[in-house]
């Protein structure tokens, strides 16, 4: 079924325009993770072409794009694709329906975010921890956490940055109170204007 509506969506909340998008490959070509992809770089723009939005939100694709923007940097047409693919997890956020097979991304992602906000940069150990906690994945980061905090990687305390209250007043004005449902905070905020 072709959804017009959902590629001019994702063409006007990107930025990009994927109609100039002719599939040379070169995106996919040079995408670190277009092996783990359930749909290849340039097959998930001409999904969107085609209006396929129930089959690119399901997508665990989406999940898995590291946002690296080799294919940005590659694609002869200025087509961003890492933007469509964050275009693409916010729309998929707010379809009620997230995550496909990769329901602990988003919150891996909010547990970034939300170290980032109170710290003004990653600590690993409280994210870790937050995460494990919110997810129930209690295993699989211990073998690479015990090998950082073994080489002394991982600090235990963790330290703000200088003009930690500029970076919270980004924050504040971006996403408000919850940067971890920027998604939402950021639909509201377009239906005031």
């Amino acid at each position: 079924m072709t959804d017009v509506v959902f590629r001019e969506q994702v063409k006007q909340r990107s930025g990009q325009n994927i109609d100039r998008c002719y599939q040379c490959l070169k995106c996919t070509a040079g995408c670190p993770m277009a092996a783990h992809f359930e749909y290849k770089p340039n097959s998930l723009i001409r999904m969107i072409q085609y209006g396929r939005k129930e089959q690119v939100l399901d997508s665990r694709s989406i999940w898995l794009c590291v946002s690296c923007m080799t294919c940005a940097a590659r694609c002869p047409n200025q087509v961003d694709i890492s933007a469509v693919m964050d275009t693409l997890r916010e729309m998929a956020v707010e379809s009620g329906q997230p995550y496909g097979a990769e329901k602990n991304v988003v919150i891996l992602h909010e547990e970034f975010i939300r170290s980032i906000r109170l710290w003004g940069r990653l600590h690993e150990v409280t994210f870790f921890i937050a995460y494990m906690l919110r997810s129930f994945d209690f295993f699989s980061p211990i073998p690479s956490g015990i090998t950082l905090f073994a080489k002394r990687k991982l600090p235990f305390v963790p330290r703000r940055i200088k003009g930690i209250k500029g970076l919270q007043e980004l924050f504040r004005r971006a996403y408000g109170k919850a940067p971890e449902k920027a998604s939402g905070n950021r639909k509201k905020q377009e239906g005031a204007h």
